[in-house]
């Protein structure tokens, strides 16, 4: 068994979750870098060796849109370390075509909340062995405009890009507050916080299905955007962060909470709903066929 300081980070491979992962590398914490790609996971690893000779990497495959290879990843990982620390639950897509995974989720619903729902379930275990555990899931200032229809989650009756992804967003903030919740209640997880995160305005990967204008202009709209560095910097102080509640939501603090040095910030009144999340929850473990807490 690998007894150090464990952090899982989802989508390491380019911008939050490297930039996370390489800020977590050099305070000496090992890294499991999640990635779709193992390929992709190992260059990312390469670049951080580069500039961190030391730094305690490990890449691992998982891809979130397939709950097999999500419950592989949970099994590996236990098989390998003593315990779990930190759960980065930063991967995304956003705006995609109508796509939906081999699970029969819709893609972003799928990817960005449903997995990580599971994967965080799995790891529980895990979890609880630390002495102070925590768990932070990456929503979006998207969250705002986002709504959880019951009846629509999966786009079973029509799909809207940005609707979609509102909606999966939102479902990743009201999981944070709501595993919050659950987490206290629960008395062999008392070690254990969730905490949300999100990033502000940053042209990462995520814009890969976006406008191309969005890239063509980027440089001359620069000023009103976070560098991929300074986007992650809400997720690490949520991470890391000494004075740190759970159920605290991280983001920059400056103009609309696009850019700016990361703190507390608030969320729409809709995430806060204590009754939907209890929803959605129950409804999250009938789909992934998996119940925790």
């Amino acid at each position: 068994m690998i007894n150090h300081t464990n952090a899982i980070v989802t989508g390491a491979n380019s911008g939050v979750g490297f930039e996370t992962s390489r800020a977590f590398a050099q305070k000496g914490i090992r890294v499991i870098m999640a990635c779709r790609s193992e390929e992709k996971g190992e260059k990312a690893r390469a670049e951080i060796l580069r500039e961190c000779p030391d730094a305690l990497l490990d890449v691992m495959e998982l891809d979130l849109s397939k709950l097999a290879s999500i419950r592989k990843f949970a099994e590996q990982f236990e098989g390998i370390y003593s315990q779990l620390d930190i759960l980065v639950n930063n991967a995304g897509v956003m705006i995609p075509p109508l796509t939906h995974t081999e699970d029969g989720f819709e893609l972003q619903f799928g990817v960005n909340y449903l997995g990580h729902f599971l994967l965080t379930g799995l790891l529980l275990p895990q979890l609880q062995k630390s002495q102070s555990a925590r768990v932070v899931t990456l929503s979006s200032l998207a969250h705002k405009n986002g709504v959880i229809d019951f009846d629509n989650l999966n786009a079973e009756k029509d799909y809207s890009k940005m609707g979609a992804y509102g909606q999966s967003k939102l479902a990743c903030l009201m999981f944070a507050y709501e595993l919050e919740r659950r987490l206290r209640k629960d008395a062999n997880s008392k070690n254990i916080i969730s905490l949300a995160a999100h990033p502000g305005v940053a042209l990462t990967n995520l814009f890969h299905y976006g406008p191309k204008v969005l890239q063509w202009l980027s440089p001359l709209f620069g000023f009103m955007m976070n560098s991929q560095e300074n986007a992650a910097r809400p997720s690490i102080v949520a991470a890391l962060g000494e004075n740190v509640k759970g159920g605290q939501y991280y983001g920059p603090t400056g103009r609309r909470e696009m850019k700016g040095k990361a703190g507390v910030v608030d969320s729409s009144e809709l995430s806060k709903d204590t009754v939907i999340a209890d929803k959605l929850w129950k409804e999250s473990q009938k789909l992934v066929k998996f119940s925790y807490l």
